[in-house]
């Protein structure tokens, strides 16, 4: 279906594959193995890790919509991270972004702390600082835009360019836009990842990962190592993911109405700082948003006047945005990405990418925009943040307080700051 749209593609690829019933929508494959037809002689499956149609119709529609080669579904979103880094030595040079997923930032310090491999964090939104990249003789440049949180983007046809001049492999992580906003192999990337978990399942009942290799060659390399490794998806996921997909292009058109909408209202709002959302001709990057992707999204991350505590009250006092990690889902969630998200990230790395106490992330949901700005509203006057002492009712220690933080899906790590109990 590589000709038709990409609306057309989400929604039909894979449709009536089953040959043998007729079932419009494809059956879901939860066999582990596959008979051989003859001694020695192998089907088209043969073991449910290396193999399985499911995963192989997602990964299939995924390649398709990101324009590349061959995808490869992982477990989870950082299995898929993790993949792309077997293409490294312990003598190779990772170039990463200082404001990336603290999941992501976590995993490369770690591979890097045990010797296999170097690494480098530079901020790639100033081109004084390329001449550092070069310098470093990276075999891969890792690059995320919009960041996660603060949403900064990266200029991906002068990472491109850099790639080039340094001879390196170039790999973006995709997540916060999709494939139906931005397809970043068609500026010249190698490597495009995904957290499948998000806006491409959407329904935030299945955790999985994507990577879609531009090239042949390279996305059988990354298939053999996710077999080797034995990070690939499982059925029931792939089938789940799937399902997600077939509206994503319409799910995005209502997260993007209504994040615009929230964006602005914040912008206007006495009691938020900054607002960081790509979509506001005031965001310093929105022309380059414009060039590079098809839509703005719908994550907006702001500061709210005061401090933690103004954070903390106001998190605890909305009733249309659940306090949760993740982002994607057709309900609105929203976080504190200091104490969730990015708690993995030591302190002085937070500071340097712009997560301090009071960012809030929002993953606006497709609810009636008018109940999420109320909400938003009543929450501000009741905290009224940077004006008025949010009054501690109850305090708990930071055992009670920050599950989220110590036993999350992020791993984060037990020296994150709690967020008191506010009432």
């Amino acid at each position: 279906m590589s000709q038709c749209n990409k609306a057309t593609i989400t929604v039909r690829n894979g449709i009536e594959a089953d040959k043998h019933h007729g079932a419009v929508v494809p059956p879901l494959y939860l066999s582990t193995t596959y008979s051989f037809a003859d001694f020695n002689v192998k089907r088209q499956y043969d073991y449910g890790r290396s193999g399985n149609p499911n995963r192989d119709i997602l990964a299939d529609t995924l390649a398709q919509l990101e324009g590349g080669a061959k995808g490869i579904i992982t477990a989870t979103g950082m299995a898929a991270v993790h993949l792309v880094t077997q293409l490294l030595s312990h003598d190779d040079t990772l170039v990463i972004p200082h404001d990336c997923y603290g999941g992501s930032y976590r995993l490369f310090t770690s591979l890097a702390k045990r010797g296999l491999l170097r690494l480098q964090v530079v901020d790639l939104t100033k081109p004084e600082n390329y001449a550092a990249v070069i310098a470093a003789k990276p075999k891969l440049i890792w690059i995320e835009t919009p960041s996660n949180p603060i949403l900064r983007l990266t200029d991906i046809k002068a990472m491109v360019t850099l790639a080039k001049e340094c001879g390196a492999l170039l790999a973006a992580d995709n997540t916060f836009l999709s494939p139906g906003l931005q397809n970043p192999l068609q500026f010249g990337v190698d490597i495009v990842v995904h957290s499948t978990t998000k806006y491409i399942n959407g329904h935030s009942d299945v955790v999985g990962g994507a990577v879609i290799a531009k090239s042949k060659e390279l996305g059988e390399e990354l298939a053999w190592w996710a077999n080797n490794i034995g990070i690939t998806g499982a059925p029931f996921d792939s089938y789940l993911t799937l399902r997600g997909l077939r509206t994503l292009n319409v799910r995005l058109k209502q997260h993007q109405e209504n994040a615009l909408a929230i964006a602005q209202y914040l912008e206007a709002s006495p009691f938020v700082k900054k607002v960081y959302y790509p979509g506001l001709p005031s965001h310093p990057q929105h022309e380059l948003a414009k060039q590079q992707q098809r839509g703005f999204g719908g994550m907006v991350s702001f500061d709210i006047q005061g401090g933690l505590n103004d954070a903390a009250a106001f998190l605890t006092s909305l009733t249309h945005f659940s306090l949760a990690e993740s982002l994607g889902g057709v309900e609105s969630l929203i976080c504190h990405p200091a104490t969730m998200t990015h708690a993995g990230m030591e302190a002085s790395a937070r500071v340097a990418a712009g997560v301090g106490d009071t960012l809030i992330r929002i993953s606006v949901g497709i609810e009636d925009v008018k109940d999420l700005l109320n909400d938003l509203q009543q929450a501000f006057e009741r905290v009224k943040p940077g004006q008025v002492t949010p009054v501690v009712k109850s305090a708990t220690t930071a055992k009670e307080t920050a599950p989220a933080a110590s036993a999350s899906a992020d791993n984060s790590q037990s020296f994150a700051p709690a967020i008191p109990a506010l009432w």
